[in-house]
């Protein structure tokens, strides 16, 4: 049967060499069969096996792969962590999250939001006083009041940087500060204390100290500048405290106030050497009110406190400096041709003082008078110091009225014990002071004090050095009866004593 006539729904599977449409097969000849006919499909005319090598017979069911086996996937459950490190082993594997893009605006954002919250929370801090313990400032209005007497208290809000209230400090406090310029007879040679303190002590005289103020030097009558300082009124009438050493030796005086065209004339009232306090007097006022300062309590202000000087170093007037309060009860001594002064109890500061500073106010940030401005070591940078308040209130008043400042004593020259001393004095210890010698007249010398009696203590509170013992016999009254603990020949006595004056006795430096 030829092709044509071939039955296409014909699909019966043949072996090789046997003919489909033949009825008969050929049984003789085994040859012919297909060894490979299991291992192909029905619709394969062809197939290769495995290797080239004959298989046993396989049907077409055995033939067909094995269907897998179907398994419901295991559904893994990762335990939530809120942070996770690559590389790591345990429970849930090692994995790590695909790294994020981020964009230059989403970083730029970012970045203003956190300066914008650092700000805020910095204004807030400011504002708020968070970083000053509690302190509580004072309320703005009384800076800008209108008020104009330089004694109100001064606004002091917080700043943890700087004071933010020098330039309100200086505005009200400034009318009241006076430049003092002092003038000597041409006629006499020059002999004033100040011009000495500022050689010795600050190294240089003032500018204009050897001008004649428009004369010759010639004229018996003629004045000449000898001296340049400063200083403020206290009381509104026109009383000024300075410096003693600003007006030593001056014929005339000169003070100028803000506000006013020409100097006035100042008359000198009272004044203390040792002390180095002078108060002065505007003539000619006419019954004007001059702005004034407040004294305030030194002994309130403590180390590192912030303090503002104001005056006329080197003729530049109304000169303001700020620092701080670097220590208290200094201790300096300066000689000039009238004898030394020994200063005691001095504030020092860091605020910048030169000469023209002298007799200048040092001030809190309230704006009250803590100080005087005197000296300044040449030797080093930013150590000035000033009178505290504390020794000014308990004068002023005598100095106010032309009265001699009274100068308690017992009238004895007295000095620290050294171990050599003490040992040569048969004593065991330092403690004390001695009496190196008496005044004729004086209370030690009526009391029967005698050189070489060893101090230890007075009304039985016991004093170390000569210093203390002296500092405490200066704060009694002329008049006041105490009893000094004394050692005498290695015994232990008391001594009955009468505070006497100094002013009554010529004893230089004795106590």
């Amino acid at each position: 049967m030829d092709d044509q006539n071939r039955n296409p729904d014909d699909k019966r599977e043949f072996a090789y060499g046997q003919d489909p449409f033949k009825k008969e097969e050929d049984a003789s000849r085994p040859e012919r069969q297909d060894p490979y006919a299991g291992y192909r499909g029905g619709n394969e005319p062809y197939t290769y096996g495995p290797y080239g090598r004959p298989q046993p017979y396989r049907t077409a069911e055995e033939w067909k792969p094995a269907e897998p086996e179907r398994t419901e996937p295991t559904q893994q459950v990762r335990e939530y962590r809120p942070f996770t490190v690559s590389g790591g082993s345990g429970r849930g594997g090692s994995w790590q999250a695909p790294p994020k893009r981020t964009s230059l605006r989403a970083v730029f954002a970012s970045f203003m939001v956190g300066v914008i919250a650092v700000g805020g929370l910095m204004f807030a801090a400011d504002q708020g006083n968070w970083f000053s313990q509690g302190a509580q400032a004072a309320p703005a209005s009384t800076a800008a009041s209108g008020a104009k007497t330089a004694s109100a208290a001064v606004s002091n809000a917080a700043d943890v940087v700087r004071p933010n209230n020098i330039a309100q400090i200086f505005e009200k406090a400034s009318p009241a500060v006076v430049k003092i310029e002092t003038y000597v007879k041409a006629s006499s040679r020059r002999s004033s204390s100040m011009d000495d303190l500022f050689e010795q002590f600050f190294g240089q005289v003032p500018d204009g100290s050897d001008s004649d103020n428009g004369g010759d030097g010639s004229g018996s009558g003629s004045l000449q500048a000898s001296g340049m300082g400063s200083g403020f009124i206290f009381d509104s009438t026109g009383y000024i405290l300075t410096n003693q050493h600003v007006i030593a030796n001056a014929d005339d005086i000169e003070v100028t106030v803000i506000g006013h065209n020409k100097p006035f004339k100042a008359k000198l009232l009272g004044s203390s050497y040792d002390l180095d306090l002078a108060v002065l007097k505007i003539e000619g006022t006419d019954g004007t009110s001059f702005p004034t300062l407040k004294l305030g309590d030194s002994a309130g202000t403590n180390m590192g406190d912030w303090v503002v000087a104001i005056g006329n170093p080197y003729g530049f007037d109304h000169t303001v400096t700020v620092g701080v309060l670097s220590a208290n009860e200094r201790e300096i001594s300066i000689q000039d041709q009238d004898g030394t002064r020994n200063y005691q109890h001095l504030l020092q500061t860091d605020a910048s003082i030169n000469p023209g500073n002298s007799g200048g106010p040092l001030l809190n940030l309230n704006g009250d008078v803590i100080g005087i401005n005197t000296a300044v070591s040449s030797e080093a940078q930013g150590i000035g110091f000033a009178i505290p308040t504390s020794t000014i209130t308990e004068v002023i008043d005598d100095l106010k009225a032309n009265k001699e400042i009274p100068k308690p004593f017992i009238g004895a020259s007295l000095q620290t014990l050294t171990p050599e001393i003490a040992k040569k004095l048969g004593l065991s210890g330092t403690e004390g002071s001695m009496v190196v010698s008496v005044v004729f007249g004086s209370p030690a010398y009526k009391a029967d004090l005698r050189a070489y009696d060893v101090i230890t203590g007075m009304d039985g509170t016991a004093y170390k050095d000569n210093a203390s013992l002296i500092a405490a016999i200066q704060k009694k009254k002329i008049g006041d009866k105490v009893t000094l603990n004394v050692i005498r020949n290695g015994e232990k006595i008391d001594v009955q004593i009468t505070i006497g004056n100094r002013n009554d006795f010529d004893t230089g430096n004795q106590q």
